[in-house]
């Protein structure tokens, strides 16, 4: 069976699950490479509260893929469904696992009265933007930050 046309199983982890730390964080270090075993489960401890969730792909026995996301209420879409992160890890790109993770999530959306899918994207990850559009989406926003001092 090729890889494009193997059933994956997508699995939500709920904190405290040490799925989380033995198999998704290695996939997420590929996108977020500052993140430790520690700084990962904090993360998650205080954003399951205010609504982030973590959605894993599984081929088999392997997690190749992880969707962070979260429902978010807001002014300018009043709700949407929000993603954090969306990695396939790189031994199983163009493979599926991408667009699966976003189907899910779409219909997650509109199961929960959303008409709206969102995500950012560093200004540099070409392939991830060539991936989104092939998906559908549209560039609609700029993201701006600013470092704040402590």
């Amino acid at each position: 069976m090729s890889e494009k046309s193997r059933e994956l199983d997508l699995v939500d982890l709920e904190p405290g699950d040490a799925r989380l730390v033995t198999e998704a964080l290695p996939v997420l270090l590929e996108l977020r490479p500052h993140l430790t075993p520690e700084s990962f489960t904090a993360v998650y401890e205080e954003g399951h509260p205010q609504g982030l969730r973590f959605l894993a792909a599984y081929d088999g026995e392997r997690c190749v893929g992880v969707a962070g996301w979260r429902m978010i209420a807001c002014t300018s879409l009043v709700r949407r469904l929000y993603v954090d992160d969306l990695v396939t890890s790189a031994a199983a790109r163009s493979g599926g696992v991408g667009r699966a993770l976003l189907a899910e999530l779409e219909r997650r959306a509109a199961e929960a009265g959303s008409g709206w899918l969102t995500l950012d994207s560093g200004v540099t990850r070409f392939e991830a933007h060539r991936f989104y559009f092939r998906e559908r989406m549209s560039a609609t926003a700029h993201h701006f930050t600013k470092p704040v001092a402590l």
